[in-house]
């Protein structure tokens, strides 16, 4: 591998030259060097693009074909940023997040052209990477070397959008020296090489396949193989055709390739790792005794301000140790919580004191949010980096995932860990996806709501339940909706917030349990129009907020 290099403009410059293979998207291959050019080209198109005073800024609004890596590649070069279009988004919503990130240029394919049709995008111009006019437009700059020189560590290489789940979307900012460093980290983590292949199947709009999977492939001259789109049917055959070696993964992707059909030969790949976040620990189990390959699993927050990584040690369920500045602090008072305390079956006993939120106290890298300072003070209080997400540590240090804040539940007083009630859930031999949330109960509080995709029988459910040392008295589920298919983002995330606005109120099959009932039965109209019909509103997380508890 070439010494460090500081900037991502230079790790693109450095493949110029090599002739190997480089770049898969479905029948197309372009060598390393082919991908350096093709980047220098479309830097050197960048700069006559952008008028005197324009901001630097590239809307990518594109499936995962080889163009979102070469304009990767050209914005480096050019000092320019990519911000990344979630083609799930529409009308003004779409609209709304293009002209937040001011881009002048928007990239796009004929295939997202219907999105556009009718917004106002004024100021904007653009490019379709599929037709005529455009590789008319590029031609005059085939001849094009890319030239990383005029490049630094803290130019802007990326914006890229949070989930939206409590409100628009945030533009989330990284440097080029970051996003080089991200590489480099998880170069020297999983031990990348040059002759490795990077399988990005995460759509590339979105954080995770850029900085957990491009760039550590950029960082080692490893290759990289395009899904134009995620697909779990297609996963195995694409890392055998590639011969990839990693990829990574967000959501429910996993879960997903495990309910494909099992074959004999499922273990004949060439994958050593898999990384990615919200797998569990049920389905990464199951996931190398099929494929015979290890998950990491790790947490990092959308933003970079925190991360967590798992070590030699980490006790099930556990996420890793607490490094250097991590702490969970209660929202309301700013003090750190007490440590868990845990039965002999590992139910957690104090969730009301223990669950707060997890805090960066030390160096962060987080870089801010375009034009969002309310949101980015939101993030930076007392000189810390509050991550939005729900904690609790155990007395040797290890941190313990419970869900995002708006997942807290809480039933008859007591704080409810979703995280961990989802991790029991799974165990459920029907259940192929499964989210936790809560909805409003008829007199105070939350109670807890799960939906299941997949086969539910409710005699079996209840039975499970009974049968589970670790879940605790008010952990069962009062209500459970069956669904054929997870509601889930363009990143395979759950659409817990849809979930939550829908509470037991909704089109798909509803099965309650009554108070003093420990068996379940279909929810009827007469039950939600009776005994449940006070039961409306938002969650008493959001009635009340993160109230200081009472010590």
């Amino acid at each position: 591998m070439e010494s460090r290099m500081r900037t991502v403009a230079e790790l693109v410059a450095a493949r110029w030259g090599d002739h190997r293979p480089g770049l898969w998207c479905e029948e197309r291959v372009l060598t390393h060097h082919e991908v350096a050019a093709g980047a220098a080209a479309r830097a050197a198109l960048l700069a006559d693009l952008l008028t005197p005073g324009a901001v630097p800024h590239i809307g990518v609004l594109l499936d995962n074909t080889e163009e979102f890596p070469l304009w990767l590649g050209a914005a480096a070069l050019a000092g320019a940023a990519v911000a990344g279009i979630n083609p799930t988004r529409r009308g003004a919503e779409l609209a709304r997040d293009i002209r937040h990130v001011e881009c002048p240029v928007l990239v796009t394919e004929r295939a997202h052209l219907p999105l556009l049709a009718g917004l106002e995008l004024p100021g904007v111009r653009v490019l379709v990477t599929d037709d005529d006019a455009y590789a008319a437009l590029l031609a005059p700059y085939a001849d094009a070397v890319p030239d990383p020189a005029p490049a630094t560590p803290n130019d802007r290489i990326l914006l890229y959008f949070t989930s939206g789940s409590t409100g628009a979307p945030k533009a989330a900012l990284c440097s080029q020296g970051r996003l080089a460093a991200a590489g480099y980290a998880l170069t020297a983590r999983f031990g990348v090489r040059a002759d490795d292949v990077h399988y990005v199947c995460m759509p590339m709009f979105h954080g995770n396949a850029v900085i957990a999977d491009w760039a550590p492939a950029l960082a080692a001259g490893a290759g990289v193989a395009l899904r134009r789109r995620f697909s779990a049917s297609g996963f195995l055959a694409d890392v055998r055709r590639y011969e990839a070696t990693y990829f990574t993964y967000v959501g429910r992707a996993i879960q997903y390739i495990l309910a494909t059909e099992a074959r004999p030969d499922d273990r004949d790949n060439p994958l050593r790792t898999g990384f990615g976040t919200e797998a569990g620990a049920v389905d990464a189990a199951a996931f190398e005794r099929r494929f015979g390959v290890r998950l990491v699993e790790g947490y990092g927050s959308s933003e970079g301000g925190a991360a967590i990584q798992w070590a030699p040690g980490t006790p099930v369920g556990a996420v890793g140790p607490a490094g250097t500045g991590l702490v969970v602090l209660d929202p309301g008072t700013g003090l750190e919580c007490p440590v868990a305390v845990f039965d002999g079956a590992g139910r957690l006993l104090n969730g009301d004191e223990a669950i707060g939120e997890l805090v960066n106290q030390g160096p962060s890298p987080f870089e801010g949010y375009w034009r969002n300072p309310a949101a980015e003070a939101e993030r930076r209080r007392g000189g810390a980096y509050w991550t939005g997400d729900l904690f609790y540590r155990d007395a040797e240090g290890y941190l313990y995932f419970a869900g995002r804040t708006d997942d807290r539940i809480r039933v008859d007083g007591e704080n409810l860990a979703a995280a961990m009630i989802e991790n029991i859930l799974a165990r459920y031999e029907g259940a192929v996806a499964v989210a936790v949330y809560g909805v409003p109960d008829p007199v105070t509080g939350d109670q807890v709501m799960a939906t299941v995709a997949g086969r539910f029988d409710p005699v079996a459910f209840a039975a499970f339940l009974r049968a589970q040392p670790d879940l605790g008295t008010k952990m069962a589920p009062r209500f459970v909706r069956v669904v054929e298919r997870m509601p889930v983002t363009a990143t395979n995330k759950i659409e817990r917030a849809r979930l939550r606005r829908e509470g037991f109120r909704c089109a798909d099959p509803v099965w309650w349990r009554p108070p003093g009932e420990g068996t379940y039965r279909r929810l009827t109209r007469e039950d939600v129009e009776g005994p449940l019909a006070s039961a409306k509103g938002p969650s008493s997380v959001r009635r009340q907020g993160l109230e200081p508890r009472t010590r």
